[in-house]
Parts: structure tokens; sequence; C-alpha cells
């Protein structure tokens, strides 16, 4: 875990309005989050007639691991206060976007007081920043513009640590105004423990859009759209009462182990194409053609080997909770 990472007392900075940076919905138009998708409803962040709702898709787990003993947001750090959560894992585990926005800072601590390792900061908008420390390499250039759940880094062990971990900070109202991850990502419908998302009604983006491919294939012939409006919604909510579920329409921990197939190389169906926009959202690359051949059983290894998990090719549960985590 971090020896350093202390939350000191900082002036709050507002890098991405100084830049003239967009706003979230920009920033996802801009990124083509549609690739291989209907697009409209995607690009257009069409409305729809359910209330704003946090667990809105937009978010996702920025590592797999575990939380080390003393890792946790507040924990003492030599009088000041931990900043972040850490996570642990081995050097070069995957590290992902938390949520779409640009690359603001890529160097050592970030810039920030207290901090050390090389580092990454996301500015997402609004006064949003997400950061991510102690990494072992780069995948994405400063001022890149990112999509959730893509790969921007390795973790590592870089800085004044005891063992490879990511070191993730959550701040609202300006870079330098940090608040607990745990709750900052539960709010958001994401675990940082790894477990299921929770997306509600309203949300949108390539996870309803799994969503949508995996409801297709129970039957439920829903239209791809990456929008969770009413007619997704009303069909969850039946497969759910279907299934004996609490039928409120949230796809969480109850529903998705009921939505998820096992897949292995020589599946066809929209329950693949769900595997291949899952894979994609994590920056794999695919061709969305509802076909497990050689080429996606060949990225779901690299998925499973990246992420610490067992490497067999073979999309279970595990490997779908950490993919749509």
């Amino acid at each position: 875990m971090c020896d350093s990472c202390a939350a000191a007392v900082e002036a709050t900075t507002h890098e991405a309005e100084q830049r003239g940076g967009p706003s979230r919905r920009g920033l996802i138009a801009g990124m083509g989050l549609g690739l291989g998708l209907s697009a409209a409803g995607l690009l257009t962040g069409a409305t729809t007639a359910f209330a704003a709702t946090a667990k809105n898709g937009r978010w996702a787990n920025p590592a797999l691991g575990y939380f080390p003993a003393g890792g946790h947001y507040g924990a003492s750090r030599g009088g000041a206060a931990h900043a972040g959560q850490d996570v642990s894992n081995s050097t070069g585990t995957g590290v992902y976007a938390a949520a779409a926005g640009t690359v603001v800072r890529r160097s050592w601590g970030g810039g920030l007081t207290g901090r050390t390792g090389n580092a990454l900061v996301i500015s997402h908008g609004s006064g949003q920043y997400t950061y991510y420390g102690h990494l072992s390499a780069y995948r994405v250039a400063l001022n890149a513009t990112v999509a959730a759940g893509q790969r921007i880094a390795d973790m590592g062990a870089t800085g004044n640590v005891t063992g490879p971990h990511l070191h993730f900070e959550t701040h609202t109202g300006g870079l330098g105004v940090t608040s607990n991850p745990v709750t900052f990502m539960t709010a958001r419908g994401v675990d940082l423990g790894g477990g299921w998302p929770r997306i509600d009604p309203g949300a949108s983006g390539r996870t309803v859009v799994v969503i949508q491919y995996l409801m297709t294939q129970r039957g439920y012939g829903l239209v791809a759209d990456g929008q969770y409006g009413s007619v997704s919604s009303d069909a969850v909510k039946r497969f759910q009462k279907a299934k004996g579920l609490v039928a409120d329409g949230q796809v969480g921990p109850a529903t998705w182990p009921h939505l998820v197939h096992t897949l292995r190389q020589g599946g066809s169906g929209s329950h693949v194409r769900a595997l291949q926009n899952a894979l994609n959202k994590r920056s794999a690359g695919l061709a969305v053609d509802g076909t497990f051949g050689t080429v996606t059983t060949s990225a779901v290894r690299t998925y499973q080997v990246v992420n610490r998990l067992v490497s067999d090719g073979e999309a279970g549960p595990v490997t779908w909770r950490a993919l749509v985590g």
C-alpha cells in the first residue's frame, strides 16, 4: 500500500475548465462510443422519462484486486490522511479509466502534494477528477480523450510503496478536493471491491448495450441502442419477475448472474455480441459479429491474463463480473 499519498490541503484548481474542456456528454459524443452499435441514441444523449440517477452506466471499475489493510481513505499517513483507496494486485495488472474524460496530468505524483510514483489525472468535467497512482506503465498520452473502461495504464509499485497496487482517488469540486472513492463509486453503481455493477433505468452507454444483447438472447428482442429507456426497463422487470427477483428494473448483483451465459469458443448469438461489446469497453477492439471464434477467444484470454483471472478463454461469471464492473 501507499506509504505516502497523503491528502494535503491544496488550492482548488480547475484545469479542465481553464483548458476549455468539454462537458461529459460532449466527451462521450466526441469519442464515438457507438463503435459497432446503433449510434443514434448513444451519441445524442436522448432524454428518458426516468429521474436522473448516478447509476447511469458512465462509470467503471478502474482495477481488479483486493483492499490491503490500512489502504483505505482517511487512514493515517504520518499526521495526514490517506487521500484514496488502494487496490492491490500484481505489477502489470490493467488500470482502466473510471469514466470518460481527458488526461490532464501524466507525471510523477500527478503534480499533487504528498503523492509519489507515476500517476495520471483524468478530468471528467464539472469539477470531477480521478487520480491513478504508482503506475508501472502509461498507456495513454497527456491530453488524450479516454472512454469509460478504457485501459490507460498498468498497475505498479513506483514511488513510496510497500508493494504493487493502484492508488485511486476521486476529486469532486475541483482537483485537490478528495472524497472517499469507495462511497463515491458505489453511488455511481460501481463496486471497487470487484462486485457486479448496478445499472438503473435511464442509463446509457456500452454496458446498456451489453444488457440489451443479453436480454435479446433471453428472448426479449431488444434493440441494442445503448439507451436504457422504458422498453428495455419494462423487459428487464418482466425478466426479473420471471426469475423470482425484485422487479425494480435495476440490473444489479441479483440480476446479472441470471442474465449472463457461460460462453466459450464455438458459440454464437446475441450473448456473444454482448461479450464482444463488454470486451471492447475494456479496449479489445473486436468486430461485434456474434461469433465466438479464435479472435474472441484470444481477447478473453488476454483480458483474463492482464487482470490476473484464470486464463481459460471461457467467459464465465467471474470474467463477466470483471468485464462489466
